[in-house]
């Protein structure tokens, strides 16, 4: 049961893998696209059609038929990556239970973006969690975590890449577990809970009255999408890439200063945010240099 390209990767791992993959559930066909009138499918529904798949798509977890046809496909656990939130009709349904990859070391950042949060709050390290559902969202008991190191340069980007590769690979090892009887869980510790909260737009709006680390930490956090973003001269301007400078001065923290055609950079708490790749509203993502040879300002 997946939705995004996030999923995709453990369905491609279990495909090579010596278990048999009975159906898959995911989104409902949407409208998008230019115009509006474009039938999007969802990542995992195009990557299981491709594979000739059985894919269901219902629109109501608690539909009758849905249920009926999951009940039909005799799965012995269901495998959650990405999706959306589960009754209890169908999680418990499966004879071993249903199991989540989870995007984080649970119970640090429990919510719909744990990848984002973590380099925004500027973790050292990060991993996935392959934990067995229960009622209240990612609370459930951990089979087995894999950890890994948040690099200095990694962006969000990045990040959900080697994730998406390491929760494939932790599943493996899971189902391992499962299919030997050596399961043995990890109860979490509701003392070291910490939340990732679904991001909006007005999540992304950059606060500059801080320490320069952390601003550049939140650019890294929302890149390249949904991407941090503040007021340029009247403006929404995103940032995709930047580096910060540590520095006494006496600007008002927020103001922006421009160097010719060298350099953007704006004042925060204890030194400069560096823009290094940037995208004015209604402009292509292009690297500050190339701005600024093509952008007066009106100052």
């Amino acid at each position: 049961m997946g939705t995004p390209e996030f999923a995709v990767a453990s369905l491609q791992t279990l495909l090579n893998s010596k278990h048999e993959v009975v159906g898959v559930v995911t989104a409902t066909d949407k409208l998008g696209g230019r115009g509006g009138n474009q039938l999007l499918q969802s990542d995992v529904k195009k990557f299981a059609l491709a594979n000739h798949l059985n894919t269901l798509q219902p629109e109501k977890l608690r539909d009758k038929e849905f249920l009926k046809a999951l009940q039909e496909l005799n799965a012995d656990v269901f495998i959650v990556v990405a999706f959306r939130m589960l009754p209890e009709v169908v999680w418990n349904m499966p004879k071993y239970g249903t199991y989540n990859i989870h995007g984080s070391l649970l119970p640090k950042y429990r919510g719909a973006a744990p990848i984002n949060w973590a380099i925004i709050n500027g973790e050292k390290e990060t991993g996935v969690s392959f934990f067995k559902l229960k009622h209240e969202i990612d609370t459930g008991n951990v089979l087995i975590q894999s950890k890994i190191e948040i690099e200095d340069d990694d962006d969000f980007g990045t990040l959900y890449y080697k994730l998406e590769k390491l929760g494939a690979e932790t599943l493996l090892l899971g189902l391992e577990m499962i299919d030997n009887g050596n399961e043995s869980f990890l109860i979490q510790n509701e003392s070291e809970v910490s939340h990732a909260p679904k991001i909006f737009h007005e999540t992304c709006e950059i606060n500059f009255n801080q320490a320069s680390k952390k601003v550049h930490d939140f650019v890294r956090g929302l890149s390249p999408h949904p991407t941090a973003h503040f007021n340029f001269f009247g403006e929404e301007m995103k940032i995709y890439k930047s580096a910060f400078e540590i520095k006494a001065h006496n600007y008002k923290t927020g103001e922006i200063i421009i160097d010719g055609k060298k350099s953007i950079k704006i004042a925060t708490l204890d030194g400069f945010l560096l823009l290094l790749d940037v995208k004015l509203e209604g402009k292509r993502r292009m690297n500050a240099i190339d701005f600024l040879n093509g952008y007066n300002p009106k100052l």
